[in-house]
């Protein structure tokens, strides 16, 4: 379904002559492409929480580049990025609040009893698990840690 989407919108943007949306959309074209021939599935297909993940992936490189970016002083460039960035989150799933996952991980903590170190990646795996693409990584692993006390 993302995948048809994907082409559709592809189609328009050439035709609207928008070049960076057209070029993001391509982008993220051959990334399916890629993951499709390194998995075997070229033929078969993905699913959309496959893509989902590899979109996901593709957002996270750009805001990292934009970072450096302005790390570097090319304030330009970094902005090119997170415009690409924009494009992308348009596929994928709204992402949850800090608060809104913070209670997940509430709920996880009581659940399990998870009260050290050692419990965080039990804790982290279970929370993802629930909220699937629809939370940060680095969000998660960061309220965990807080939580826990690392």
């Amino acid at each position: 379904m993302l995948e048809q989407r994907l082409e559709a919108e592809i189609k328009t943007a050439l035709l609207a002559r928008d070049s960076q949306t057209a070029t993001t959309l391509r982008t993220l074209k051959a990334a399916l492409l890629s993951y499709k021939v390194a998995e075997g599935k070229r033929d078969s297909g993905i699913t959309d929480d496959e893509v989902i993940a590899i979109f996901s992936k593709e957002a996270k490189k750009r805001q990292e580049s934009a970072d450096l970016f302005r790390q570097g002083g090319n304030n330009e460039k970094a902005e090119d990025e997170l415009a690409e960035k924009a494009i992308i989150e348009t596929y994928l799933p709204a992402q949850l609040s800090e608060e809104e996952i913070g209670k997940t991980v509430d709920e996880v903590i009581a659940a399990t009893g998870a009260n050290s170190a050692q419990d965080m990646g039990m804790v982290i795996g279970q929370v993802r698990g629930k909220l699937g693409a629809a939370a940060d990584g680095s969000v998660i692993a960061r309220l965990v840690k807080g939580k826990l006390g690392v």
